[in-house]
């Protein structure tokens, strides 16, 4: 009989790739994963794994077993859900993940209604980019989390995960008149390449933020030349405001604009979904955060920025 948690390391072998990495996500050490590894093998009774160099790669039918691991683990997921389901009540909590403008804009609404409706449901919220939600999902130290995508940055498939889409938002240069000069009027298509020479303000590498724009500029064939690296969208303008570089930014982080901002409308879209392990789209707790933020976004879109919207 396949033990369910050595099938669950080698899963997570799959994605990380190194025994290091996944001691490390796993809170084991490494001899122990290992240990756990080659107990695995010897119960499928062929070889899983094979070392190349420092990374360990699946043989194809550790690949193949990586398959229905998925598969038994979604089941799972689906079992603690008709459990929970069972209960009189939601009470405990539940580990939310969220990026920072939806911690700002969406989540406070969210948690009052929750809060109003669900009691005993004790959310516990940390803010992180989206780019680390995946691991800290199917390791279990998320139970749902917010995330996005770009029109330049589509998200990774997750075999592991599933998303719900929540909202749809358009994305905007942002500009200031203290340095920048204004654009004479144009197709707001091409105002990026209108502004291959300036100073840009981007989101620090390896966050989808910093490659949404990077790729953005890309496309419109040029590189942007990087003045600050800053993740907050309101710090992100007030820089803007002062004349120091320009900056895309997407309507959630655009709501409340400072003065002499200009805000243009590009043809650009950010996607925010909900997302869950496989299997747990019914759980009632994830259920009743899922409405919550439904309930919270009238019309399913979040007000549009009061900035003045200028077509270059």
């Amino acid at each position: 009989m396949l033990d369910v948690r050595r099938l669950r390391l080698l899963r997570e072998l799959s994605y990380r790739g190194t025994i290091a990495a996944v001691a490390e996500a796993m809170t084991f050490t490494p001899s122990a994963v290992s240990q756990q590894l080659a107990a695995l093998e010897r119960e499928a009774g062929v070889a899983l794994l094979e070392r190349t160099g420092r990374r360990v790669t699946l043989t194809p039918a550790g690949v193949a077993l990586v398959g229905h691991a998925e598969a038994v683990l979604e089941r799972l997921e689906q079992a603690s859900a008709e459990l929970a389901a069972a209960h009189t009540g939601l009470v405990g909590a539940i580990r939310v993940g969220a990026f920072p403008t939806a911690t700002r804009t969406i989540l406070p609404a969210a948690l009052a209604a929750l809060a109003r409706d669900h009691p005993g449901l004790e959310p516990m919220v940390d803010e992180i980019d989206p780019a680390e939600v995946a691991p800290r999902l199917r390791t279990g130290d998320l139970d749902v989390a917010l995330v996005h995508e770009y029109d330049f940055v589509p998200a990774l498939p997750d075999l592991a995960l599933d998303t719900e889409p929540l909202l749809e938002e358009p994305m905007y240069l942002a500009s200031g008149d203290g340095g920048d000069s204004p654009l004479p009027p144009g197709d707001p298509g091409d105002c990026l390449v209108r502004r291959r020479d300036a100073s840009w303000i981007v989101a620090k590498p390896g966050t989808l933020c910093h490659a949404m724009t990077v790729r953005a500029c890309q496309a419109a064939g040029f590189a942007p030349r990087i003045r600050h690296h800053i993740d907050d969208f309101a710090t992100v303008l007030a820089m803007v405001a002062v004349g120091q570089g320009v900056a895309l930014v997407p309507e959630l982080g655009a709501a409340d604009p400072p003065g002499g901002v200009r805000l243009t409308e590009l043809p650009m879209r950010r996607r925010t979904q909900v997302a869950f392990r496989r299997g747990a789209a019914s759980h009632p707790a994830v259920a009743a955060f899922t409405a919550a933020l439904r309930s919270s976004l009238p019309g399913g879109r979040h007000p549009r920025p009061t900035g003045r919207a200028t077509a270059g």
